[in-house]
């Protein structure tokens, strides 16, 4: 028996768009994207949390046969009315043809955040890129960063490394500017730089006050717009005196894909983890999704086609 529509969600389902329409239903039932997932299994039809997440923010549309199957899969799992949702979806959308090689190049440059709206305090953000003469936009942009993030037994951080690939969208690039910010409590001066593949370390500038810590990593060479370059890094983190709750990355020109694992040491398992992304700091998580551990005591997310914002995983221990 098809159960009732509230009038918020029936109102939308009258007006669109589809993206919202969506968004509305999942909150009207309360099903997490993982558990619509599982259900669209149990009916034949394959489609990722991703895809999902992409749909309700308006990020992309079902356009193809299979997923034009999962919009009316969706309305079943949805308990919706027949058609409620695929209607809202109106013809296919023209495929955009490839833009001319002036603008092609134009795309080279992403859209670009200043730091200061990414990490509190902003004073301290723009004091230290100060002293380093770091300018609001770095001249690089990620393509993929891969970061494992380790809880030790005490429930505190230990270690920060990553694997990150990045381009340049204009000439004369001969550094990048890691930025570090500890749990409160902990003491910045304690943390240890590690610059490990195709970098060295350069300076290192730290706000005790704000825990934060910028350091330079020198490249090998000067790149080119539309160069690439991978550089391997870490921190050997000083923990805060209480537990570690969460990990937030930023970005401040996006990212083609940003790949988060936290290992737990098994001492120190949590209760529960979950994924959430937000515009700024303090600001309400505007996705969010549970996480499952594994056997070996890690969770992971993985992000695509991101824009500048932060994501992150946390955890509870009780």
């Amino acid at each position: 028996m098809q159960r009732s529509v509230p009038p918020e969600l029936a109102s939308v389902l009258r007006t669109g768009p589809f993206h919202l329409a969506l968004r509305t239903a999942l909150a009207a039932r309360g099903l997490a994207l993982h558990r619509v997932r599982e259900h669209l299994a149990l009916r034949g039809v394959r489609v990722g949390v991703t895809s999902l997440s992409y749909w309700q923010q308006g990020r992309r549309r079902p356009e193809r046969p299979e997923s034009l199957r999962a919009v009316t899969a969706l309305e079943e799992v949805l308990e919706l009315p027949e058609h409620a949702l695929t209607r809202l979806l109106g013809p296919r959308q023209p495929q955009p043809q490839p833009p001319s090689p002036p603008a092609a190049e134009a795309r080279l440059v992403p859209d670009v955040r200043p730091y200061r709206e990414l990490i509190n305090p902003a004073e301290a953000v723009d004091g230290l890129l100060a002293v380093l003469a770091g300018p609001a936009d770095s001249g690089l942009h990620t393509l993929t960063h891969i970061e494992r993030i380790r809880i030790g037994s005490d429930r505190r951080q230990t270690h920060r490394d990553s694997q990150h690939v990045l381009r340049a969208h204009r000439d004369g690039i001969d550094r990048y500017l890691a930025l570090y910010q500890g749990d409160p409590g902990s003491d910045v001066d304690r943390v240890r730089v590690r610059a490990e593949e195709n970098c060295r370390p350069g300076r290192i500038r730290r706000d005790r006050a704000a825990h934060l810590l910028v350091a330079e990593l020198l490249l090998d060479r000067r790149l080119r717009a539309g160069d690439t370059h991978l550089l391997a890094y870490g921190f050997d983190d000083a923990p805060a005196p209480g537990p570690s709750g969460e990990y937030l990355r930023g970005f401040h020109s996006g990212a083609g894909q940003y790949v988060l694992q936290v290992s737990f040491h098994p001492a120190a398992l949590p209760v529960r983890c979950t994924r959430f992304a937000t515009r700024a700091p303090e600001e309400h998580p505007y996705e969010t999704e549970e996480l499952t551990l594994d056997g070996h005591h890690t969770v992971h997310l993985v992000g695509t086609a991101l824009r500048p914002g932060l994501i992150g995983i946390r955890w509870d221990w009780e």
